[in-house]
């Protein structure tokens, strides 16, 4: 009985883990097909495809009685989600993480729940008591993600020695300088990436509220963006047929990994960690996806860590913890509110991971990198 529970009490964490250890496997192997050549306007296509086929089937059976009428304003709204999300966000993203290298992507890409929160902040969506203790601890959570990226940016450093790459350490220096306009270049399309997430996240807000079907919103998503990032991927792609050509390599392995381990097995496990311990306990295992994402890079794409991109992580992610806090805090709030006053109340948007079907009729609702968000809801990683 003993050793039942603690295996039972130690699920979660090795879920979580394993989870992480896959989200990082997406980058690696998504900049690896990059390098070698593989179009990322014909991996986000291929990569929704597969999101598409993964979803399709679960919103059609669950969702088949509760399916809410579709009407002009609300395809609209998809059509917005699509072209913010797989359109905008994953190809830059891609561009970004192929011109930089998958540690540093995965590292700045956390100071997302930071440009949601600034966003919700300005379309009033988000609250901020200046005497309140959560919401000082929500603000200087978002200034010190920004100072950690902008340290990312601005400040390299030395490599940061590891025992198994000793030997591609030469040259490191001449090789930054050399790639100093592309290394820009890629920083600012994952910035511009995090900025179009954070506003898929207000839209998908939005839309859900007239349109509470979240598998089914989620599948459409996907099969929009399809169709929109293929019109893409053919206009930029036109004088290249052969960047549609894959065969049994990375290239097809990627697309199938993203589609089917970072949208469908990552929204049913975070869906069951979530409903056992809460969406503060999935978001905090955001940073090892970093951690692990570093390591790999490392080893198998022989990527270089400065020391500028090691302390400009650390601090992302402290600001991070003290956003996370803050939005626990204030979700307990609202909570104990609800509970005293007996009825509704609006709430904030939460800097928190989703779930899937729970007492309260919520359904996970995933973007297409693999991460699963709550109705109101950015996460921190899980990018593609």
């Amino acid at each position: 009985m003993g050793v039942g529970k603690v295996l039972n009490d130690v699920k979660p964490y090795l879920a979580m883990i394993l989870l992480q250890v896959g989200f990082a496997g997406m980058y690696i192997v998504a900049v690896a097909s990059l390098k070698r050549g593989m179009s990322h306007f014909v991996l986000v296509v291929y990569r929704n495809l597969v999101a598409t086929a993964v979803m399709a089937p679960f919103a059609l059976w669950f969702e088949r009685s509760i399916r809410p009428k579709m009407t002009l304003t609300i395809f609209i709204k998809i059509m917005g989600l699509a072209l913010l999300e797989p359109v905008l966000d994953q190809n830059l993203y891609y561009m970004g993480a192929n011109l930089t290298s998958a540690g540093f992507a995965s590292a700045l890409v956390n100071v997302l729940p930071s440009v949601t929160f600034v966003m919700a902040l300005i379309l009033r969506m988000e609250k901020v008591r200046l005497r309140s203790v959560h919401s000082q601890a929500k603000i200087v959570g978002t200034v010190l993600t920004v100072a950690g990226a902008v340290l990312m940016i601005l400040y390299h450093g030395p490599v940061v020695p590891f025992p198994w790459s000793k030997a591609q350490h030469h040259g490191g220096a001449a090789g930054q300088a050399a790639a100093g306009s592309g290394f820009l270049t890629g920083t600012i399309c994952v910035i511009v990436a995090c900025v179009a997430w954070s506003g898929f996240f207000v839209l998908q807000s939005n839309t859900l509220r007239s349109y509470p079907a979240e598998l089914s919103l989620t599948a459409l998503i996907c099969l929009m963006g399809s169709l929109m990032s293929g019109a893409v991927a053919l206009v930029a792609e036109r004088r290249n047929t052969q960047a549609w050509v894959i065969g049994f390599d990375t290239r097809l392995f990627t697309a199938v990994y993203a589609g089917i381990v970072c949208s469908g097995v990552a929204y049913y496990v975070q869906g069951l960690v979530s409903r056992q311990r809460g969406p503060v306990f999935v978001t905090a295992f955001n940073p090892l996806c970093m951690i692990v994402t570093s390591v790999m890079g490392s080893i198998i794409l022989k990527e270089e860590i400065t020391l500028g991109s090691v302390i400009g992580a650390v601090i992302i992610v402290f600001g991070l913890y003290a956003l996370i806090w803050g939005k626990s805090k204030d979700q307990e709030n609202q909570v104990a509110d609800v509970s005293a006053s007996g009825g509704s109340k609006g709430g904030e948007l939460p800097v928190t991971l989703g779930q899937l079907p729970n007492g309260n009729g919520k359904h996970e609702l995933g973007n297409t990198r693999g991460h699963v968000f709550d109705v109101e809801t950015p996460a921190t990683n899980g990018h593609y």
